[in-house]
Formats: structure tokens, sequence, C-alpha cells
């Protein structure tokens, strides 16, 4: 997963990590089953294994599986709901909005000029092109939107709508003794090839993905093994699709839909798919797959029968993220999704224009010294002056070498910055959410009263604003696991569970057994695998930074032999070669505070021990450089956690290893990471909520509910609001499940991700889609002359 900064997410198909997707800015993104509705973005840690979840920084991918409708494995141990008439809201409330409106710069097709290539920036080239196999990743998603047929696609507010250009029509026309849905095809709709689209398609994808040919390597199979027959309709632009049992989420297939020589044979499914499509539908074709060149050339189609593409060519280049703003910057690529560093350098560069004056802090020219993008404070500078006009020649040397450096990468980065004024972001929420993961498995939170005690001990909404407020975003907590404020099933039952209750926190834990001041034995900590060596990234902590044992931090202690003190000049340069060594190390001097002082006291409980052993939970974290904002959520869960006596230890980690070694495998108790939304959660969502059950081997299995908390009642509801083809019946199924799964207390969904995306200024029809599927032939370069429009209110 990248990381966004918001939260991991588990691997596609498959927890934003944003550790997660895509790009987030402090997490991890797990991604779900229905790739179409899965925007690339934000932090995206990729995990392989299709079993786990791909990680994005920040807040990243989604959770992916092998097989029709085979399970991870994992154990669950779960206390029974205590929860009494829980129902969800009526199907008569008012439909929601999305609390952000998309921002992509929007404009007719006729203020966009024809030709030209736009270099998209993406995370890397995808293993494979075909969508439906357990490797495709937001990459794959990506190319299939521009080059295959899609029969419907999402709206501004995340709402299926036919795609006009490939289906005129598409109803159920029978509902007994079966579900048959008639599809009537646009009559201009046809392969590259020349071929009509039709039924001879249709059933290649169903006969494929239905499950029942194991030498299908299918990585979903949801709705299409619930189809007996596909059959030719009235004539050769009609398609009939009968159900063998009722499916609400009829919509959610055929999306992508392949040509029948891609779904036709195993061996074209497995394989010639992967590197190349010869046959495609759409406003582009599929050019190359570079691989050498980590890109991939989509060109404007001569065979497409709508709005003919704007652009000549699309470049999808894989840049890794934290190199997105030099890119951006070389005129490599036009547009890009970034992290907040990168958002806070093109916001920089729009502000430019002071000059600074000269003084020790400045070089020749009036050029500081110690810029922007420098590790260095205004007091470093004046020590580093000091030291090379001191006395100590060697230490002088390695001053003035160490400052001709930083004045060349200065240079560097000011030019960096002058092109960065050319580019704009543009930002919107991101269709996913970032989840406090709660692991019910085993230990203190295989109590119920314990996790709910951890979620009332939360502020959501303190943590939504240090995510999202800094950005201009509306910081909101999510109140659906199951959907996004904009979306149909969409509606606020975090009521099931209540919200922030020191009190009531207090006496939950209480309830469970959990004293304050009780005693503690000792126990011998045992290293998990991935973590660092112990002391070089986690202790036990409230907070994610130094502490001692008792919980109290001490300025200062970290650099014992360093002087704190500023007194002048002569001083400073006599102690030069000390700090210039310091300096070339990275480090920076830090607070100057008297050594010994102790911050204020947070207002520490003391710790809550059990039959000896202290109620600690392990607070698993990935330790890339995407992953910061991830981390200051995490330390802010802590110190709430803390003030009602629950202690966290953060385990820093890999990101490679984070889903596969930690949450797949259950190796946690608390995490961060990501879901995306889906149009049909009825569908998508059961597996990540769906209740462990024993597998043939004696194990159980956990499909994606990587929380391993789960009841019969919500997959009850689950396959309910699947089964029932009354809209509104199946809207309020999905939202009861919805208030028994916060009642459950396995997972505590805190804010929708922030998209943030880059884009050249004459770039339009293209940046932070939101919830919409892109429109990939209006995209394009302003026609000169012509003004852009307004940005979407409130951004």
């Amino acid at each position: 997963m990248s990381n966004d900064g918001v939260g991991p997410r588990p691997p596609r198909h498959s927890p934003t990590c944003s550790a997660g997707s895509g790009t987030p800015i402090c997490g991890v993104v797990v991604g779900c089953r229905r790739s179409a509705s899965t925007p690339s973005s934000a932090l995206q840690l990729h995990a392989p294994d299709p079993a786990e979840p791909a990680l994005r920084a920040d807040g990243g991918r989604v959770p992916r599986r092998p097989g029709a409708v085979t399970r991870s494995v994992a154990f669950l141990t779960a206390g029974a709901l205590a929860v009494t008439a829980l129902s969800g809201c009526s199907s008569e409330e008012k439909k929601s909005k999305p609390l952000a409106a998309q921002d992509i710069a929007p404009a007719a097709r006729d203020q966009v000029a024809d030709g030209g290539t736009l270099h998209w920036a993406v995370d890397a080239v995808p293993e494979t092109l075909n969508t439906f196999q357990s490797d495709a990743d937001a990459t794959s998603t990506t190319v299939a939107q521009a080059v295959l047929p899609s029969m419907y696609r999402l709206d501004a507010n995340g709402r299926p709508q036919v795609h006009p250009d490939y289906l005129e029509s598409a109803k159920v026309v029978e509902t007994g003794p079966k579900q048959v849905v008639l599809y009537k095809l646009n009559q201009q709709a046809v392969w590259s090839d020349g071929r009509e689209i039709g039924a001879a398609d249709f059933a290649a994808q169903w006969r494929a993905l239905s499950g029942k040919d194991s030498a299908y390597w299918t990585a979903r199979n949801a709705g299409y093994d619930r189809i007996e027959k596909i059959q030719r309709g009235a004539n050769d632009l009609e398609v009939r699709v009968t159900f063998a049992r009722p499916y609400a989420d009829w919509r959610s297939l055929f999306s992508p839909l392949y040509p029948k020589d891609v779904m036709g044979t195993p061996d074209a499914f497995n394989d010639s798919a992967r590197k190349k499509l010869k046959v495609t539908a759409g406003p582009f074709t599929l050019k190359k797959v570079d691989r050498k060149g980590d890109e991939v050339i989509l060109t404007r189609s001569a065979r497409w029968w709508g709005h003919p593409a704007k652009l000549e060519e699309i470049v999808l280049r894989a840049v890794p993220r934290e190199k997105r703003a030099a890119a951006l910057a070389a005129g490599e690529i036009e547009l890009a999704e970034i992290d907040p560093e990168a958002l806070g350098r093109i916001g920089l560069a729009a502000r430019a224009g002071a000059k600074p004056g000269s003084s020790p802090l400045a070089g020749p020219g009036g050029l500081p010294a110690h810029g922007s993008g420098s590790n260095l404070s205004a007091a470093d500078a004046l020590r580093s002056w000091a030291v090379a006009h001191g006395d100590d020649e060697e230490a002088a040397d390695e001053e003035l070498s160490a400052r001709q450096k930083e004045r060349r990468a200065l240079a560097a980065y000011k030019r960096e910055q002058a092109a960065l004024k050319g580019f704009e972001v543009r930002r919107s929420l991101e269709p996913a959410y970032t989840q406090l993961a709660l692991n019910g498995a085993s230990g203190p939170l295989a109590d119920e009263r314990v996790r709910r005690a951890v979620a009332r001990a939360i502020d959501r909404k303190v943590l939504a604003g240090v995510v999202l407020s800094p950005l201009g975003l509306p910081a909101v907590p999510v109140g659906s696991h199951l959907a996004l404020s904009g979306q149909d099933a969409y509606a606020d039952n975090s009521g099931a569970l209540g919200g922030q209750d020191t009190e009531e926190a207090q006496a939950l834990l209480a309830d469970a057994g959990w004293v304050a001041g009780g005693k503690v034995e000792k126990e011998k900590k045992e290293k998990k695998k991935g973590e660092k060596a112990a002391g070089a990234e986690g202790k036990k902590t409230g907070r994610d930074s130094e502490k001692e044992d008792d919980g109290t931090y001490v300025v200062g202690e970290d650099d014992k032999g360093d002087h704190k003190g500023v007194d002048g000049p002569q001083h400073l340069a006599q102690d030069g070669k000390r700090y210039a060594n310091k300096l070339r190390q990275g480090g920076a001097p830090g607070a100057y505070a008297p050594k010994g002082t102790a911050a204020p006291a947070a207002g520490a409980t003391k710790v809550l021990a059990k039959k000896g052993k202290a109620l600690a939970l392990r607070f698993v974290l990935p330790s890339g450089p995407g992953s910061g904002t991830l981390r200051t959520v995490a330390g802010r869960i802590s110190s709430m956690l803390e003030k009602v006596g629950i202690r966290t230890e953060i385990s820093k980690v890999s990101d490679e290893s984070y889903f596969k070694d930690h949450i797949a495998s259950g190796q946690y108790d608390l995490a961060l990471y990501s879901w995306p939304a889906s149009a049909f959660p009825a569908t998508d969502a059961r597996p990540i909520f769906a209740k462990p059950v024993p597998a043939a081997d004696g194990s159980l299995n956990v499909e994606q509910n990587y929380t391993r908390v789960g009841t019969d009642q919500v997959d009850q509801l689950f396959d309910q609001a699947v089964a029932t083809l009354d809209e509104g019946k199946s809207r309020s199924l999905i939202r009861k499940a919805d208030s028994r799964i916060w009642a459950a207390a396995g997972s505590i969904p805190l804010y929708q991700r922030p998209q943030l995306t880059a884009a050249k200024k004459d770039v339009v029809n293209a940046g932070a889609f939101g919830f919409q599927t892109p429109v990939y032939e209006d995209m394009g370069f302003l026609e000169k002359g012509v003004k852009a429009s307004a940005r979407p209110s409130g951004d």
C-alpha cells in the first residue's frame, strides 16, 4: 500500500494500509473485490499475496483473495452481541450528499484541445491486465476503465448509472419463478476487431467467473455464481440473464466486460490477458506495456463510436510517491496523486515571492544557507554559521563543505519550486475510509466489553480533524462501515455503539474485571517477526514518542552530551566540531529546555491489571516514510486510551510485512488500515465482516475479516439483503447489519481518506475524482485562451 498517511489498505480485491491507496496521507487501504469503484490514490503498500490486503501509505490498497469463495485462514472468538432492538434508518430518510465534491477542473468538450499526451503517475506497471485475477492492482483497473466496456459506472454520489455508450437499458423483467435481467446493448457497440458486443461475451465471462471450473484462476466470482443461464434475447442486441437465486447487486456484473477471446478458455484467461489485450472496446486501446520503461501507453481508438477521445495518448508512468514532486517539476508527468508533503511544496510554490535578506542565516546573493527543504532551524543555521567562522579549522572546513553541498541542493530545490508554480492541487475525499481494527481473536480484545471500552475512549471527531482539517477538507467522522456519505446505503449508525465517554469506557473495563493499580507480574517479551530490534522503533507508551517506564517524557535525555543553551557565536564556534558531526549525521538539537525538565502530565490513569497482567495492547503500524500521518493518528489514539487506563505498545514493522505477517495472520491487537467503499455493499462488504467459520482442516476461515469479529446475525442480514430485489428493503437490511457491526466493536471507522492530486493547470476533466468513474474521452488540455472553470466551493 502506499501511504497517504491516512490508513493502510489490505490487498486489492482483498485494509489505505495507508501504510494503504493508491496514496494515503497517513495510512493503509485495504481493497475490496469491486475494483471499479476503487480509484488509485494515497498510500499504497501492495501485498502480492492474494490472501492479504495491500497497503497504501496513507492512507492504499484492497484485499483480494484467491478462488471463488475461499476464505483467509484466521481465528476468532467473539462474545454475544449484547444489543437489543438495533435497526437501520428508514428508507424514507433524505439521501445524504458527499462530504466533498470532486475536483477535476471541469471543462466542456469544445474547450478541450484536440491531441496531446497526458503523463499520469501510477504506483506500478500492473502485473496483470485481467482485473479478475488476484494480483490485479489499481493500474489494472485504470487500464480496464479506459479500454473495456462497463455496463455501469459510478456517478459523483457513488451510485451506479447505466453507461450509455454500451447499454441502452437494463432491468429486471421477471422475478418469478426466477429473476431475469434483460440488457439492451447500444447498437454501435463493437470490439476493436469489428465484432459486435453481445451475448457470447456475457456467457463466456459468466462461465469463467462462476467458480464451477477450477481451471480458471479467478480472484472473485460473487454474483456470477448465482447465474443459471445467459441467452440471446429477441435480437443480437439483447442479452437475457437468468439467476438461479435472486441477486440484488446484479448491476455489479459485467463491469468490466472482457471479450470472449479472453474469457473463453482457461489458458486465455490465466495467461494471455496478463500482458496484453488484443481486443478492446473503449475510447482508448492498449498500445504498449513497457516494463523496462515502467509505463503503460494507451492510444486513442479509431473504432470508438462515442465522443472521440480528446487526448492522443495517455501514458501511465510508474513514479514512487516520494519522487512525484520532482517528476512534476521536471515535466515528466502532468497528473499525479500526491501526499501532504508534496501538497505543501506546491502550495509554497504558489505563495513564493519574498526574498530573504542578508544575515548569518543567508548565503551569497541573499540565498538562505538553510532554506526550505532543509532540516535546520534558525538556531541550527546560527550555530552552523558560528562553526564555519570559528577557530577550529577542521570543523570550519567540514561545515563549509556541508554548506556548499546544501547550497547546491537548495538551488535545485528552488528550480523545482519555480517549476511547481505551474501546478495546482485538486482535492476531494477518496471513496475509502480509515478504521481502527481491534483483533477479537484472543487476548483482552476477545472480550466485547474491552473492545467497546476502547471505542468509547476514542474521540473520532478529533482524529478526523487531525488528518483532514490541515488539508482544508471536511473533518467529519465516518458513521458507517458499509457506505460513505452520498451513497444510497449510507446512514450514521454509530449510535449503536455510542460516542466518546471516558466514564462509560472505565465502567466497561471494570465490569470486565480490569482493576486500577492491581499487581502486575513481569513478562518476558518475545520479538515478533518483522519488528525492529527492541528500542529501535517502538516502546511501551501511551503516545508515539519517547517515554520513560513511568510514562513521563523527559526533554533532553536522548542528547545527554549536547549543550542545549545558546551562549553566542564565540561559544558556538568552540563547540562546533561536535555539532558539525551531529549535523552530518542528520541530527537536530531538539527542544531548548533545561535537561531533566518533565513535560506536563496528561492526567495519566493508573495501569489496569487482571490476574497479574497489565492491560496493554499491541498497536502495530507500518514504518515506511509515507505513514507519518498514520503514526500521528496512532499516537493520538494511544493518548486517549491511556486516559482510561489502557496502555499501548507501538510496534513499527516494515511495509512489506505489515499485512502479510501481522494483519492477515492476526499478530496484532490494534491496527489502522482502510477499506474502499462499494456501490454494492451486500456483495462486497460481506467477506469483510463475515463470521469466521471452521475449515476442513480444523482451522478458521476469516475471508477478509481481519478483526476476527463477526456474528450470525450480521451474516444473515447480508444474506437477506443480497437476495432482496426490493431496493428499499435491501438498503434497510444493510443499515441494520451496519448497526450490529458497530455494536460488536470489531472495527471503528474514523475518517474518509483524503484524495490529493497534483495537476498541471491546463489539464482539465481530471484530478481528484471522488466517487465518480473517470470519463477518459473528456480528459485533455485546455484550449489556449480559454479560462478554466471555478474550483468547487469550499476547496
